[in-house]
């Protein structure tokens, strides 16, 4: 049985990939770059050129695909319902999608598709840290305009319930909230941070407004800039709760902020991290 993974190399997908692969299973990639994809995800598995956010040319990346993990991202809300259409017409039987925030076109065709389905509804990324690491590296900084708590989940566990979902029984019609194991703030991660690398790191209280235009110089349209900012600003019980899920789906307990940052110090000092800044 082949399962396809879209958003393959993104920051939850390589997680999916990964686990599947270690789960034994045969793995079809969908990536723009197949040749920079080769790079990062592990040996073995198939790739294939294309976009979930052109459906009908997917043919080819559907033909013999008997589940489907799809990461629902900006683009996809018009036509991901023509994507599940056409991969249940062409055999697709399981399907979890990675939500964007709410249930919206994809996720909401998904729960129509008649076939068997698990939404995934993680909180805030761990991997949001890594818009630090430049004002990091240059300056020493991180600048927010927000510093309230936050269940982060790791990608890897994201990866690992999603596989679970795909392979395994008992999941079908559920929606999971994907949360770590602990709460953090900003300041309370920067800590963590700080004490991965070895270095100071401060914390610049910046307005709600400065935070929206830093996100739209990047060219992030302003209505998603608000959204993103926004959500921030008024965090919800859902993102601001510790739960179980990871651990109930997956037989061991969710990892922790600082066992993200033992993996990803690099990132922020542009250089190995000294054995004593590992170490404390």
């Amino acid at each position: 049985m082949t399962t396809l993974v879209t958003g393959a190399t993104g920051n939850t997908g390589r997680h999916v990939v990964a686990e599947l692969v270690r789960r034994g299973e045969h793995v079809r990639a969908l990536t723009r770059n197949p040749g920079a994809a080769a790079r990062v995800l592990p040996a073995g598995v198939e790739l294939v050129a294309g976009t979930h956010t052109a459906p009908e040319t997917l043919g080819i990346a559907l033909d013999g695909v008997s589940r489907l993990h799809i990461t629902v991202t900006a683009g996809l809300a018009d036509v991901g319902p023509e994507l599940v259409r056409r991969a249940v017409g062409a055999g697709v039987r399981r399907i979890t999608v990675l939500w964007g925030g709410g249930v919206g076109p994809v996720e909401q065709a998904v729960a129509d598709s008649g076939v068997e389905w698990t939404r995934l509804e993680p909180q805030e990324f761990m991997s949001n840290t890594l818009t630090w690491a430049e004002s990091i590296r240059a300056e020493g900084v991180v600048r927010e305009p927000y510093d309230f708590p936050s269940a982060l989940v790791h990608e890897a566990d994201i990866g690992a319930v999603a596989a679970a979902a795909l392979l395994d029984d008992g999941h079908v019609g559920l929606a999971y909230n994907l949360t770590g194991p602990e709460t953090l703030t900003p300041r309370e991660r920067i800590a963590i941070l700080s004490r991965a690398i070895g270095r100071d790191i401060a914390f610049v209280p910046i307005t709600h407004e400065q935070a929206v235009d830093r996100l739209i110089a990047t060219g992030v349209p302003r209505a998603d800039a608000e959204y993103v900012i926004g959500w921030y600003s008024t965090p919800t019980d859902d993102s601001t709760t510790v739960v179980d899920t990871v651990e109930r789906v997956t037989g061991r307990p969710a990892r922790t902020f600082a066992q993200w940052m033992a993996d990803h110090a690099d990132r922020f000092v542009g250089h190995s991290v000294p054995d004593r800044a590992r170490a404390t």
